[in-house]
């Protein structure tokens, strides 16, 4: 059965996975989120066994159901290759009485290298999909990681440029320097939400969507609002829990906790995702630095758009 995708701000809005990453962005800024979401249909003691290339088939299968098995295990294959640094592609290790899942052995030492390392494949993919002639433009916000990681995903990938609004003198140093002839890094004055508010408005304007596709482009997005950077983030979950099967820790129905160290909530909503797929989980945490507009949020019901961006080290 095919999963079907909605507008969070337009139920009549709907699209299939490859469509969905095809778009990025609803037409009226809203996000593409699943009807519903499927049960893994593979044990978890099976999946102890697998490595996280096949974990990752046996998740996004579920997720991607217009994708053929050909068509998503060569996006797999093609994302989590000898660009990370260990054949585990995530290992988890024990430390002080914690697991913790080293997500930093991609190509820019990011978490976020975990999605951008195959986002370019399913976007080239849906395209040819949907018979796309036009060439895919990605527009991305950063606050963060973020605009490094995926220009390191795209750079040269055939048929996509990307651009990526960046508001931090350290960001703009980590990614002038990303090498490709289709990569381009814009300054702005603001923060995260004036590059996303940006982002967001370009999406949806009309007039700029004609113009572009008279030229042979097409919007797309590399940030996490796009399901095709989302997906595969719930696969290191089934994955670091599966590991602790495998290893005899917890057996297969024993609850963990997940603690994310997060900037936003894309992170750990696909956690979320991961437990409604079946994965058993009992708490989440959220852990955030100085830059904690989503614990205020919580805290007081107000959300500051105009808040101050905090550089930090840590």
């Amino acid at each position: 059965m095919e999963l079907i995708y909605r507008s969070t701000r337009n139920a009549n809005e709907t699209a299939t996975a490859s469509q969905a990453i095809l778009k990025g962005l609803a037409n009226e800024g809203g996000l593409f989120v699943p009807d519903s979401i499927p049960a893994l249909d593979v044990s978890l003691e099976d999946l102890a066994k697998m490595n996280y290339q096949q974990v990752a088939y046996e998740v996004m299968k579920l997720m991607f159901t217009d994708f053929t098995e050909a068509e998503l295990k060569h996006c797999i294959d093609s994302a989590y290759d000898s660009k990370f640094d260990t054949p585990v592609i995530a290992p988890l290790v024990n430390k002080a009485g914690a697991y913790y899942l080293e997500l930093f052995h991609g190509s820019t030492i990011a978490f976020k290298d975990m999605a951008l390392s195959i986002l370019p494949y399913l976007l080239t993919t849906s395209a040819k999909k949907n018979g796309v002639k036009n060439e895919i433009v990605i527009l991305t916000a950063t606050s963060g990681d973020t605009g490094k990681a995926a220009l390191a995903g795209f750079a040269d990938v055939p048929g996509t440029k990307i651009i990526v609004h960046g508001v931090s003198p350290i960001q703009e140093k980590q990614m002038v320097t990303q090498k490709g002839d289709n990569t381009f890094v814009v300054g702005i004055t603001g923060n995260f939400d004036d590059a996303q508010t940006g982002v967001k408005k370009m999406f949806s304007d009309a007039e700029l969507a004609k113009y572009m596709d008279e030229k042979g482009y097409q919007f797309s997005s590399a940030n996490s609002i796009n399901i095709g950077r989302l997906v595969p983030q719930m696969v290191y979950y089934v994955y670091a829990y599966t590991r602790l099967v495998a290893d005899g820790t917890i057996k297969a129905g024993d609850k963990i906790n997940v603690d994310v160290p997060t900037g936003n909530f894309g992170n750990i909503l696909a956690a979320y995702y991961a437990k409604e797929m079946g994965l058993p989980i009992a708490k989440f945490i959220c852990a955030s630095n100085d830059n904690k507009v989503l614990f205020d949020f919580f805290q007081t019901g107000t959300y500051d758009r105009n808040r101050e961006f905090i550089l930090t080290t840590s």
